[in-house]
């Protein structure tokens, strides 16, 4: 089974788009995907609604999920971590002993076909940032699948 990790600031905005998005793309049976956040500041909480809402636009429940806290043990038990931005990457980076976690750590978007490899984080503004950033997700997280069907092949 492939462990993957969606990481963002809080868990609440990005990171939960990104967990629902790749789980509706791929096969539970083969693909675990969880998603945390750097910071500890809504531990236990749902999603931002406005992530609730944007996912349901697009047929995705992301309701039932709770945001955690990143952790070092997340290194051993994910293959991939992937960071929605600089920060997100920096703040992971930071927290790993040696070349074997640093390797399982990327940027989203560089499996997307977007320019930019940082997902805005839309939290400060309206709705069309979450579209927005949906939308990058979806872009990425359809890569990836692609990427792990071509694998079990």
């Amino acid at each position: 089974m492939t462990r993957i990790l969606m990481v963002c600031l809080g868990n609440i905005c990005r990171s939960p788009l990104a967990e629902g998005i790749l789980q509706s793309k791929t096969d539970s049976n083969s693909v675990f995907v969880d998603s945390a956040g750097t910071a500890g500041f809504h531990v236990g909480n749902p999603p931002d609604k406005r992530s609730i809402d944007i996912a349901k636009k697009y047929g995705i429940d992301i309701s039932n999920q709770k945001c955690r806290k990143f952790s070092k043990s997340d290194f051993n038990k994910f293959d991939c971590i992937y960071v929605m931005d600089y920060s997100n990457y920096e703040n992971v980076i930071a927290l790993t002993e040696h070349d074997i976690q640093k390797q399982k750590v990327k940027l989203l978007l560089t499996e997307g076909t977007s320019n930019n490899h940082e997902v805005p984080d839309p939290y400060y503004g309206g709705i069309q940032g979450f579209d927005n950033a949906f939308r990058l997700i979806d872009n990425a997280c359809d890569n990836i699948a692609h990427k792990l069907t071509k694998d079990e092949s």
